[in-house]
């Protein structure tokens, strides 16, 4: 049978203060400080002496907000589901609206950075990597003419970037 001291060792009281509502929602308490000057959160209780004081209310949104930005929606999208999720009344096709519109963020986001992979495992089998100095690699990076768009980042030859160059001068 546990020990009494035992059982309220894991009972959680509430209200607490910041830094235990932060370690609570897995966030910092400078994060708790932002999310709230950024109206996420409703301004809480303080105490006579200026401490503010978390709910268990104020703890799961701070866990809501926390997912939401691990998902990598941004802080009005946040805003807008937070709302949601506290509207009973609410239509989830609202909510699943928000989601698909953060599905193909994510999806030009990743194929961005795939083109960018590509453009990089391209240079860098196109780079020696011995004691020369001729290096693709920095000619690339300190090309002003390579166009940056997701649709193109595969690299120009250097030589044949040199020689546009040449032309061009």
């Amino acid at each position: 049978m546990p020990s009494h001291t035992h059982t309220q060792k894991n009972a959680q009281s509430w209200p607490v203060v910041i830094g235990e509502a932060a370690r609570r929602a897995g966030v910092s308490a400078r994060m708790v400080r932002h999310y709230e000057s950024l109206g996420l959160l409703p301004p809480v209780h303080r105490t006579d002496s200026g401490y503010r004081q978390y709910t268990e209310a104020d703890v799961h949104a701070l866990r809501f907000i926390r997912r939401g930005r691990d998902l990598g929606f941004s802080m009005d999208e946040i805003a807008t589901l937070l709302g949601l999720w506290q509207d009973q009344g609410r239509a989830s096709s609202q909510v699943k609206s928000i989601a698909q519109r953060h599905i193909a963020v994510l999806a030009e986001r990743i194929a961005a950075m795939q083109a960018m992979q590509r453009t990089l495992q391209s240079l860098v089998h196109c780079c020696h990597g011995d004691d020369r100095p001729d290096c693709p690699i920095l000619d690339d990076l300190a090309s002003a003419d390579t166009d940056l768009t997701p649709a193109s980042h595969e690299p120009t030859p250097p030589r044949q970037r040199r020689s546009q160059a040449a032309r061009s001068t």
